[in-house]
């Protein structure tokens, strides 16, 4: 049975990045409810956070600057516009967040858990609609595109990699845990975002025929 694509509108990109937005921002929201850190950029802005005091959004905001040049180069204006958007959109949602969810005590073994796959499913949305949030996403998905390695397993290893230096400043135990949760994140990633896989319907004619 052949597979046709079919276009995505402005409305499906808006809707997969209100979308995105919320689930990442929740998942944040838990791991840094439990003092745990994430892989990648925002992993870095924990720590800028945390050493700070910035706030998260802010710290989310300035810490990407940098990975644009990159994503324009190797990803393209268009990708490099939708990326910039999420990501401003994210350090908003981010402090909404803080704002309008109030959470006293969370486990961080769940946090980790949670907090990683929620940030996984939105990452997967993004992809899907051709953008990220910046940073890390963008070096896993120019290696993709370049050499065909899964963006999931570049992006645990980066990850992996970040959070072992937060060795130096973080206890132990915190950081244990955020390598589960970025785990969970990246597995996310690996099982659902695969080089060539794209959005795609069965066309009415291959339907019928299948």
């Amino acid at each position: 049975m052949s597979i046709r694509t079919t276009p995505l509108s402005l409305v499906d990109d808006l809707q997969a990045l209100s979308t995105a937005i919320l689930l990442v921002s929740l998942g944040l929201s838990l791991i840094g409810c439990a003092g745990l850190l994430t892989g990648g950029t925002p992993g870095i802005a924990f720590l800028l956070s945390y050493s700070t005091g910035l706030p998260l959004g802010v710290a989310l905001f300035f810490v990407n600057l940098p990975f644009y040049l990159l994503s324009w180069r190797e990803l393209g204006p268009r990708f490099t516009l939708r990326t910039f958007c999420a990501m401003g959109a994210l350090s908003i949602g981010v402090e909404v967040v803080a704002r309008t969810l109030s959470l006293r005590t969370v486990q961080p073994l769940y946090a980790a858990i949670a907090g990683g796959t929620l940030i996984g499913v939105g990452l997967v949305v993004l992809f899907r609609h051709r953008a990220s949030l910046g940073g890390v996403n963008v070096l896993a998905l120019s290696l993709q595109r370049r050499r065909g390695w899964r963006a999931g397993a570049v992006q645990m290893a980066i990850d992996c990699a970040i959070l072992l230096a937060a060795l130096v400043t973080i206890e132990p135990r915190r950081v244990g845990y955020s390598i589960v949760g970025a785990v969970a994140l990246n597995l996310v990633l690996l099982w659902n975002h695969r080089p060539g896989a794209a959005p795609a319907v069965p066309s009415e004619q291959t339907a019928a025929a299948g």
